[in-house]
């Protein structure tokens, strides 16, 4: 990890930043509204956790056949998904609203998913949006298990065929949470001396340990106690669950950054990005056009490049500022990534997957 070592270049750059900056200011000055969530957010919010919670306490209930236990661990597969893109997600940011004890609470939420929050604001936070495609510093593309997601990993001839078995692999995004936390952990306490990378205290280890255990219980011990459920059958939906989950969020991130025309940049010998950061956002990140109702459950990530250049903005006013975003761009004679279909940026994604999988 060098993320210590990498900078980005101000020098000769546009005032596309502090223009585009100025606007979305003016926006919500003259809606006169607040960049957090509202009152809808905290709705959508509470939604999505009965999407998740509510077919589990069926489950408890044991009055229902495996099999159509097995359904609502598919409903809590989707419930899963939803809490992390439409409701951890922003409070991760610091979004979610403007009450510390609300932005908290459903931050703690990436709890019920397996996650860690310390993690995930180190991971996706700090480095993933500040260093975003480039390798060996943004995660999300780096070092992926029998994935080539960047041009700087190492090429392996069963990559060729990862257009085919990398949707099955992102179904293990969550369940990877119960072992990656702690690999994690460790690494970014190593790192402790970066300014970028808060190492984890004895406290916060304490907290590792503890929110898995409590995950074993709420997730396995539970269901295996109070159901007449075999473990088996349990197994199998505990499975279905994440798997869901996994493709779902898994492929909702890979369409913004590992799809034509997304960069990977690298730096220089002296650890310099040639661009500034926003621009660096442009290069690298992708939008793509969806039906609202999708847009609404996917919690705004479809439009990446305004999360990116604006994370601490709830995702409730991403389409709103789409249209000042893009305008702004094309002003400066900058890229603006968008796909315009959710079905397209599949394929483009697939495409690119190809690419990375055949060219070294």
């Amino acid at each position: 990890m060098r993320s210590q070592t990498v900078k980005f270049s101000n020098r000769n750059q546009s005032q596309f930043f502090p223009v585009l900056r100025q606007r979305v200011d003016q926006y919500f000055q003259q809606k006169t509204i607040s960049k957090l969530g509202n009152q809808s957010l905290v709705w959508k919010g509470l939604t999505m956790l009965s999407l998740l919670l509510v077919p589990y306490g069926l489950i408890l209930s044991n009055q229902f056949s495996p099999w159509i236990c097995l359904g609502l661990a598919i409903i809590m597969g989707l419930g899963t998904a939803g809490v992390g893109m439409a409701v951890m997600h922003d409070a991760n940011h610091g979004s979610f609203s403007r009450i510390p004890w609300i932005n908290a609470f459903f931050s703690a939420t990436l709890y019920l998913l397996g996650g860690n929050v310390l993690n995930w604001k180190i991971q996706h936070n700090t480095l993933h949006h500040t260093y975003t495609n480039i390798h060996e510093v943004d995660e999300d593309i780096t070092g992926k298990f029998l994935l080539r997601l960047s041009h700087g990993d190492p090429h392996w001839k069963i990559h060729r065929y990862q257009h085919i078995y990398a949707f099955f692999l992102y179904g293990l995004m969550t369940l990877s949470f119960l072992v990656k936390d702690f690999r994690q952990a460790y690494r970014y306490t190593r790192h402790k001396g970066s300014k970028l990378i808060k190492p984890f205290s004895k406290l916060d280890i304490g907290i590792l340990l503890l929110s898995k255990v409590v995950y074993g219980v709420f997730i396995a011990l539970l269901p295996l106690l109070m159901t007449d459920l075999s473990f088996g059958q349990w197994l199998l939906g505990f499975l279905v669950m994440h798997l869901t989950a996994g493709l779902i969020l898994s492929t909702i991130f890979q369409l913004a950054h590992v799809v034509e025309g997304a960069e990977q940049p690298a730096p220089d010998t002296e650890g310099m990005i040639t661009t500034a950061w926003a621009i660096h956002q442009l290069q690298t990140t992708a939008n793509f056009r969806c039906p609202v109702a999708l847009s609404w459950f996917i919690g705004g990530l479809d439009f990446q490049v305004e999360h990116h250049l604006f994370p601490t903005i709830s995702h409730v006013h991403y389409r709103a500022l789409s249209h000042i975003v893009q305008q702004t761009a094309q002003e400066y004679a900058l890229p603006y990534n968008r796909k315009e279909s959710f079905f397209y940026a599949i394929r483009s994604h697939i495409r690119m997957l190809k690419v990375l999988g055949t060219r070294v």
